[in-house]
């Protein structure tokens, strides 16, 4: 067989490869759309991502929500839902967030053609939108997808800063993506922190022709920080107003010692230990389990999934050969550093969840290509033709499986989110979100037989508020009761019912289940304490309508 045969051959496989690449694309971004098609039902969606920007336009602008502590987490991208939400829609946000995860595909697809080739950027478009914590997240009204773009594109922004030789602007506008990541969720800070000792660092390591001491490297480290805490200080000046801690609620210990509960839960481990009855090995292992063991909705195990293929495949990209490019091998340890440092800042400052450390996963999956690739190169340098058809078939088989992982995922979830059955109009709005939230029947009869100026205490509701059309307030805030602390403070129930009145409150939502376990638990409440508050509900409760394990009841007035 000739050259130009061979040749032939070779551009006709990379142009079947694309067109198999470019149709798995389709195909997935389209079942990420269908999936997103059905009404918000996550948890967090109702109760925060778009419980508070309702709130904000029934108030009519933003305002201080003391009984919710997530008000006052920074909200870039939680803003952009009041636009479809002011026009009565709550799926548009599903899809705006999703535009997040393509936005960064983007990102991933430009650096990858730029240092491989179009078909390698493609599998890290498919590797990364497959990817099974961010089909949930493209699915669900989060903010998560938008932190994960914006600290992508200050990373890469930086590596274009080395690569052309430490231009200025390149470094603002990366400063300026950084700040919008910290303005997203404050999981940014880590993307903020990190970045801005890098940029000294790697200032230092790989200026040529400059000779970088310490106030020039520093300086460009100042002037980082300084851009990206500009474009996040509309948030910090706000909580501090409303609250004297810029970062409210994190450490507000430093800040205002003297609001603050203290509790001792022992740290990651120690609650690991204590909860789950982890071994100590169990929990060493928990970076790599991380990768293997993740689960929707089980905060054991992650409350999220990943791919082991992030873990696995990285590894190869650092498989030293002669020919390698030194640009890529430096940027490589950048991406790797970003990566394991981010996961250890978040894995000892948090408990853990995949999507705290979801930053990490595009400059995994640019590894994993990388990774990709270099077996490729080690392959094809094979003597045999054999060996070398051999190993490329190993390698397919290798990635075909890593992605049936994420195919396997999309599948179930397909079984899971059902949204074929509201899309074909099998089901109605409300008949589909009963199926998924046990308490909206009573949120229903709230919405229709409730006043306008009624006021409702939820007890022991996950702090689900969305779909309340009416007035509430969460009895648990900051590790604080109030249905719990006027218990305390009263000897007849109807002080209890004073307490509540003086607080607006004209009904409580309650998750009974929970709620009589609570009442009972000697540690929350004496034996007087339980039959003062029996006798409150006796007196002055009456119930009006419950199912499923939620009930609503109002307050009876006070005698006069």
């Amino acid at each position: 067989m000739g050259v130009e045969e061979q040749k032939g051959m070779r551009t006709t496989g990379s142009c079947v490869l694309s067109v198999v690449l470019i149709g798995l694309m389709g195909l997935l971004i389209l079942s990420i759309l269908i999936l997103a098609s059905v009404p918000p039902i996550s948890k967090d969606a109702l109760v925060h991502h778009l419980a508070v920007p309702k709130l904000y336009l029934r108030h009519g602008g933003m305002y201080e929500i003391p009984f919710m502590p997530f008000s006052y987490y920074p909200m870039n991208v939680d803003l952009l839902y009041l636009i479809p939400l002011s026009l009565g829609n709550d799926i548009v946000p599903k899809y705006i967030h999703f535009a997040f995860a393509a936005l960064t595909a983007y990102l991933i697809f430009s650096y990858l053609k730029r240092r491989t080739s179009k078909n390698y950027a493609l599998l890290g478009v498919l590797f990364f939108l497959s990817t099974p914590i961010i089909v949930k997240l493209s699915i669900t009204v989060y903010v998560d997808l938008g932190l994960i773009f914006f600290s992508m594109a200050s990373l890469l922004l930086l590596l274009q800063w080395i690569e052309d030789g430490f231009r200025l602007k390149l470094l603002l506008v990366s400063a300026l993506f950084c700040g919008l990541a910290a303005g997203t969720k404050y999981n940014g800070l880590i993307t903020l922190l990190l970045l801005t000792l890098f940029v000294p660092f790697v200032f230092s390591r790989y200026a040529k022709g400059i000779k970088p001491g310490f106030l020039s490297a520093s300086g460009y480290g100042m002037l980082f920080v300084s851009v990206a805490l500009l474009v996040f200080a509309p948030w910090m000046i706000r909580n501090y107003l409303w609250t004297s801690n810029p970062i409210f609620p994190l450490y507000e210990h430093l800040f205002n010692p003297q609001n603050t509960i203290t509790t001792n839960t022992g740290g990651l481990f120690g609650f690991r230990s204590l909860i789950y009855h982890e071994t100590w090995w169990e929990m060493a292992l928990l970076p790599i389990r991380v990768f293997f063991e993740g689960q929707d909705g089980n905060p054991q195990y992650f409350d999220g999934k990943l791919n082991p293929f992030l873990i696995l495949l990285p590894c190869c990209a650092f498989f030293r050969m002669k020919k390698d490019d030194p640009l890529i091998r430096n940027e490589q340890k950048i991406l790797l550093a970003f990566a394991c440092l981010f996961f250890a800042t978040a894995f000892f400052t948090s408990d853990m969840r995949i999507r705290y450390i979801s930053p990490i996963i595009p400059p995994l999956v640019l590894l994993s290509v990388f990774g990709v690739r270099k077996m490729v190169s080690v392959i094809s340098e094979l003597r045999e033709r054999r060996s070398r058809y051999v190993g490329l078939i190993a390698l397919l088989l290798v990635v075909s499986f890593f992605l049936s992982l994420n195919a396997h995922y999309i599948f179930t979830q397909y079984r899971y989110v059902d949204p074929f059955s509201y899309l074909s109009g099998t089901l109605g709005k409300d008949e589909y979100i009963d199926k998924y939230r046990l308490e909206y029947p009573v949120i229903r009869y709230i919405n229709k037989d409730l006043g306008s100026h009624d006021r409702i205490l939820f007890l022991f509701m996950g702090n689900r508020g969305y779909y309340c059309e009416r007035e509430y307030v969460f009895d648990m805030v900051s590790n604080r009761s109030l249905l719990r602390q006027l218990v305390k403070e009263s000897s007849k129930p109807e002080e209890i019912l004073r307490g509540l009145k003086e607080n607006g409150i004209t009904h409580m939502l309650i998750r009974y289940d929970i709620f009589d376990h609570w009442v009972k638990d000697e540690d929350q409440f004496t034996i007087r304490e339980q039959e003062l508050l029996g006798r409150f509900f006796e007196k002055y409760v009456e119930l009006l309508y419950s199912k499923w394990g939620y009930g609503v009841s109002r307050l009876e007035c006070l005698s006069s």
